[in-house]
């Protein structure tokens, strides 16, 4: 099988490029320890929703796309464009969903 690469940016960098469609990059001023922190809370609660799905439980599915929503939010990925945020906003986002996520662990 053939190695791949990261999917192609925009030439403005705000957006890969995956099967003809753009979705938003995460914020590159997230340190990296954040953002793998942030990730990882994302993984988790995508985790949650499929398994809420198999086991029909339409609370818990709701609970847990609404972590992965905050956690899309924190990195950037949702809401607010980064690019349209100065630096106190951009770590105001961060910081407050990374703590809304380790409440909700």
């Amino acid at each position: 099988m053939p190695e791949q690469g990261p999917p192609p940016t925009t030439p403005d960098g705000r957006y890969v490029v995956i099967k003809g469609r753009r979705w938003r990059v995460t914020d590159p001023s997230l340190p990296s320890d954040v953002a793998a922190l942030l990730r990882r809370h994302l993984m988790s609660a995508r985790r949650a929703v499929r398994s809420a799905m198999s086991e029909g439980d339409q609370a818990a599915e709701r609970a847990a796309r609404d972590r992965v929503h905050t956690a899309k939010t924190a990195l950037g990925e949702r809401g607010t464009p980064w690019w349209e945020q100065d630096d106190d906003e951009r770590r105001r986002r961060w910081e407050e969903g990374l703590t809304q996520l380790d409440a909700e662990s």
